[in-house]
Protein backbone atom coordinates (compact mmCIF):
# COMPACT_ATOMS: atom_id res chain seq x y z
CA UNK A 1 0.00 0.00 0.00
CA UNK A 2 1.28 3.29 -0.45
CA UNK A 3 1.60 5.91 1.80
CA UNK A 4 0.35 9.49 2.16
CA UNK A 5 3.54 11.09 2.21
CA UNK A 6 4.78 9.07 -1.28
CA UNK A 7 1.46 10.25 -3.12
CA UNK A 8 1.85 13.75 -1.71
CA UNK A 9 5.16 13.79 -3.05
CA UNK A 10 4.71 11.89 -6.46
CA UNK A 11 1.34 14.45 -7.06
CA UNK A 12 3.89 17.44 -6.37
CA UNK A 13 6.32 16.34 -8.76
CA UNK A 14 3.92 15.85 -11.20
CA UNK A 15 2.05 19.31 -10.71
CA UNK A 16 5.55 20.53 -10.66
CA UNK A 17 7.06 18.95 -13.94
CA UNK A 18 5.35 21.18 -16.67
CA UNK A 19 6.24 24.75 -14.86
CA UNK A 20 9.75 25.66 -16.41
CA UNK A 21 11.91 26.98 -13.35
CA UNK A 22 11.73 30.84 -12.71
CA UNK A 23 14.31 32.97 -13.69
CA UNK A 24 16.62 33.93 -10.47
CA UNK A 25 14.99 37.57 -9.77
CA UNK A 26 13.89 38.75 -6.46
CA UNK A 27 10.30 39.12 -8.43
CA UNK A 28 8.98 36.48 -10.27
CA UNK A 29 7.53 37.14 -13.75
CA UNK A 30 7.47 36.19 -17.32
CA UNK A 31 9.57 37.32 -19.66
CA UNK A 32 8.17 40.24 -21.10
CA UNK A 33 5.25 40.10 -18.95
CA UNK A 34 4.07 41.90 -15.78
CA UNK A 35 4.62 40.72 -12.21
CA UNK A 36 1.68 38.53 -10.86
CA UNK A 37 0.92 38.01 -14.60
CA UNK A 38 -0.71 41.60 -14.83
CA UNK A 39 -2.74 41.21 -11.84
CA UNK A 40 -3.13 43.66 -9.10
CA UNK A 41 -1.50 43.04 -5.99
CA UNK A 42 -3.61 45.72 -3.77
CA UNK A 43 -6.74 44.51 -4.70
CA UNK A 44 -6.83 41.10 -2.89
CA UNK A 45 -6.05 43.69 0.43
CA UNK A 46 -8.95 45.91 -0.52
CA UNK A 47 -11.53 43.57 -2.24
CA UNK A 48 -10.72 40.28 -1.20
CA UNK A 49 -9.90 38.78 -4.98
CA UNK A 50 -7.99 39.21 -7.91
CA UNK A 51 -8.71 41.76 -10.46
CA UNK A 52 -6.37 41.98 -13.26
CA UNK A 53 -4.42 45.38 -13.84
CA UNK A 54 -4.15 47.52 -16.58
CA UNK A 55 -0.94 48.82 -18.18
CA UNK A 56 -1.48 52.27 -18.27
CA UNK A 57 -1.67 52.00 -14.46
CA UNK A 58 1.88 50.57 -14.09
CA UNK A 59 5.14 51.20 -11.57
CA UNK A 60 8.44 48.76 -11.68
CA UNK A 61 9.67 48.16 -8.52
CA UNK A 62 12.61 45.54 -7.84
CA UNK A 63 12.97 45.24 -11.87
CA UNK A 64 9.26 44.28 -12.55
CA UNK A 65 6.04 45.74 -13.58
CA UNK A 66 3.40 45.40 -11.90
CA UNK A 67 -0.11 46.30 -13.12
CA UNK A 68 -2.88 48.19 -11.33
CA UNK A 69 -6.74 48.26 -11.96
CA UNK A 70 -6.67 52.29 -10.97
CA UNK A 71 -4.75 54.83 -10.16
CA UNK A 72 -5.68 55.04 -6.38
CA UNK A 73 -4.55 51.13 -6.65
CA UNK A 74 -1.09 51.86 -7.89
CA UNK A 75 -0.49 55.47 -5.86
CA UNK A 76 -1.05 52.77 -2.68
CA UNK A 77 1.21 50.05 -3.47
CA UNK A 78 4.26 53.33 -4.70
CA UNK A 79 3.57 54.21 -0.53
CA UNK A 80 4.39 51.26 0.85
CA UNK A 81 4.50 48.14 -2.36
CA UNK A 82 5.92 45.30 0.54
CA UNK A 83 2.74 45.71 2.20
CA UNK A 84 1.07 44.87 -0.86
CA UNK A 85 4.12 42.64 -3.09
CA UNK A 86 2.89 38.55 -2.69
CA UNK A 87 5.91 36.96 -0.27
CA UNK A 88 8.57 35.40 -1.91
CA UNK A 89 9.06 36.99 -4.88
CA UNK A 90 5.62 36.21 -5.95
CA UNK A 91 7.08 32.66 -6.57
CA UNK A 92 4.97 29.52 -5.29
CA UNK A 93 4.93 29.36 -1.95
CA UNK A 94 4.80 25.86 -1.66
CA UNK A 95 7.54 24.98 -3.68
CA UNK A 96 9.35 27.48 -1.86
CA UNK A 97 8.75 25.43 1.69
CA UNK A 98 10.58 22.34 -0.66
CA UNK A 99 13.44 25.15 -1.87
CA UNK A 100 12.56 25.43 -5.55
CA UNK A 101 11.53 28.60 -7.46
CA UNK A 102 8.46 28.23 -9.42
CA UNK A 103 6.13 29.72 -11.11
CA UNK A 104 2.26 31.05 -9.98
CA UNK A 105 -1.19 31.66 -11.00
CA UNK A 106 -2.81 34.76 -9.10
CA UNK A 107 -5.65 33.17 -8.96
CA UNK A 108 -4.42 30.58 -7.21
CA UNK A 109 -3.50 32.27 -3.59
CA UNK A 110 -4.33 33.25 0.12
CA UNK A 111 -3.82 35.71 2.51
CA UNK A 112 -2.29 35.18 6.22
CA UNK A 113 -1.76 37.52 8.55
CA UNK A 114 -2.33 40.42 6.37
CA UNK A 115 0.10 38.67 3.65
CA UNK A 116 -0.19 37.48 0.32
CA UNK A 117 0.90 34.21 -0.70
CA UNK A 118 0.07 32.67 -4.45
CA UNK A 119 0.80 28.96 -5.46
CA UNK A 120 1.34 27.45 -8.50
CA UNK A 121 -1.93 26.22 -9.30
CA UNK A 122 -5.60 25.84 -7.52
CA UNK A 123 -4.36 22.09 -7.09
CA UNK A 124 -0.90 23.31 -5.13
CA UNK A 125 -3.18 25.56 -3.45
CA UNK A 126 -5.58 22.57 -2.24
CA UNK A 127 -2.09 20.92 -0.54
CA UNK A 128 -0.41 24.03 0.61
CA UNK A 129 -4.11 24.89 2.72
CA UNK A 130 -3.00 21.57 4.41
CA UNK A 131 -0.40 22.66 6.30
CA UNK A 132 -0.38 26.43 5.50
CA UNK A 133 1.91 27.57 8.59
CA UNK A 134 3.96 24.93 8.38
CA UNK A 135 5.28 25.31 4.88
CA UNK A 136 5.75 28.96 5.54
CA UNK A 137 7.82 28.32 8.24
CA UNK A 138 9.84 25.64 5.48
CA UNK A 139 9.75 28.80 2.90
CA UNK A 140 10.98 31.01 4.93
CA UNK A 141 14.37 29.49 5.43
CA UNK A 142 14.36 29.33 1.71
CA UNK A 143 13.87 32.78 1.24
CA UNK A 144 16.15 34.59 -0.11
CA UNK A 145 19.29 32.75 -0.40
CA UNK A 146 17.67 30.67 -3.06
CA UNK A 147 17.97 33.22 -5.48
CA UNK A 148 21.76 32.62 -5.05
CA UNK A 149 21.86 29.41 -5.13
Amino acid sequence: MLTRRFLLGAMTAALFAPAAQAQSQPVFYKTGGAAMAGYDAVSYFTQNAPIQGRPEFSVVWKGAEWHFASAENRDAFERDPRAYAPQFGGYCAYAMAQGALVSTDPTAWKMVNGRLYLTHSPAVERMWRQNTAGYIRLAEAHWPAILYE
